[in-house]
């Protein structure tokens, strides 16, 4: 929410299985085999949240557009008064302003199709459940709403983003990854009230969709589909709903001296065990030892919590993978080779970036195939 962008890391190394037990275990390298960091440095974000400061331009035909956003806010919050743009896409535009004395962030759509119309409201749900049920982890509180206009005005939050990156170039600083990884933790554990929140993921459907587009194998349908009845019977027995963010990126988590805060909240909901994990696991490419601790985590309680991380694993690399082939896609004018993985950071282009990350996705996603393979055959 308060930012996010695409980077590169390395290529993982091959997959082992953990012997104990038989469990399929995503162990990516060798512990203390050397991993180069390809891509742009990441920046450092800075020590706290920055000082309101700047003009918002409200000339042109993006000024009036902005007009309008503002005028939404001001309908549900008349003491709102922007001061800068803090983000603004195709799609919708943040504004940070005061209320009074305090500082928020008016989050508006712009593009009011029925898709992002329907996340909207559904952030906007989340932040009203909250105000009645509060998570066991920091989120901003709801200052106002119109589910309508899609119009959100939130507190804003101190401290400073996890990772600036969606996939982090290289390998955050360790306590930041375990501040974020126990966030994450706790709120999966937690149990908001039946009815609070839905099911914003169709399992069945999102696997026979990655099939019909070419990201999934004929195996990969039969493996995913015998896991899934095999979580369905286990459900039966032990309940095997997990409340989850949704979109668990670094770039959504805040860290501030009080503990982490957890933003854009548009994908909450119940989902099989892991969903969380697995987004963790997949943009943490350049940290080994996170995947590790992560793996460890998603399968220590049985073999149907594995196999429900391992389902989530495989959908949540497939929607990567569609991602930036759609943005390679996009960027092939840029024609230079892949350079090797000893290249100098900041030498390559946004699309040799991509292509890079999305090689390396590809890789990820060989690894948990295997990991599925292995599961199915310890059934």
């Amino acid at each position: 929410m308060y930012a996010a962008s695409s980077s590169v890391s390395a290529p993982p190394r091959s997959p082992r299985t953990r012997p104990a037990g038989g469990v399929p275990y995503l162990d990516p390298a060798r512990p203390g085999s050397p991993v180069p960091v390809v891509g742009r440095p990441r920046r450092a974000a800075g020590p706290g949240t920055q000082p309101l400061s700047g003009r918002i331009d409200l000339s042109g035909p993006q000024g009036a557009q902005l007009r309008t956003a503002i005028a939404s806010v001001n309908r549900i919050c008349p003491e709102f008064t922007p001061v800068q743009v803090l983000r603004r896409s195709g799609r919708s535009v943040l504004v940070v302003g005061t209320t009074g004395r305090s500082t928020a962030v008016a989050k508006c759509l712009l593009d009011h199709s029925p898709a992002w119309a329907e996340r909207y409201r559904h952030e906007i749900a989340a932040y009203r459940s909250f105000v009645r049920h509060r998570p066991p982890v920091r989120a901003p509180r709801l200052i106002a709403a119109d589910p309508d206009n899609c119009t959100l005005v939130i507190e804003r939050m101190p401290g400073r983003v996890a990772a600036l990156q969606r996939h982090p170039a290289e390998a955050p600083p360790r306590a930041d990854i375990r501040a974020a990884l126990g966030a994450i933790c706790r709120l999966n554990a937690w149990r908001p009230p039946a009815g609070t929140f839905d099911a914003p993921l169709d399992y069945a459907a999102r696997i026979s969709r990655d099939h019909d587009l070419g990201l999934l194998t004929d195996r990969d349908l039969g493996d995913l589909q015998k896991l899934l009845r095999g979580i369905a019977q286990a459900a039966g027995r032990q309940g095997m709903g997990q409340f989850c963010h949704g979109d668990a990126l670094l770039s959504n988590i805040l860290l501030s001296p009080a503990g982490p805060v957890l933003v854009d909240w548009e994908h909450a909901g119940w989902y099989l065990p892991g969903y969380d994990l697995a987004t963790l696991w997949t943009v943490l490419g350049d940290d080994l030892a996170a995947r590790r601790q992560i793996s460890q985590i998603a399968q220590a309680a049985g073999p149907a919590a594995r196999d429900a991380f391992l389902v989530n694993l495989m959908l949540v690399l497939t929607r990567e993978i569609r991602t930036y082939e759609t943005a390679v896609q996009r960027s092939m004018q840029d024609t230079a080779p892949i350079p090797p993985a000893g290249v100098q950071p900041g030498t390559m282009s946004a699309g040799e970036e991509q292509r890079l990350l999305l090689r390396r996705l590809h890789d990820d996603c060989q690894m948990a195939r295997k990991a599925v393979r292995a599961a199915v055959g310890t059934r």
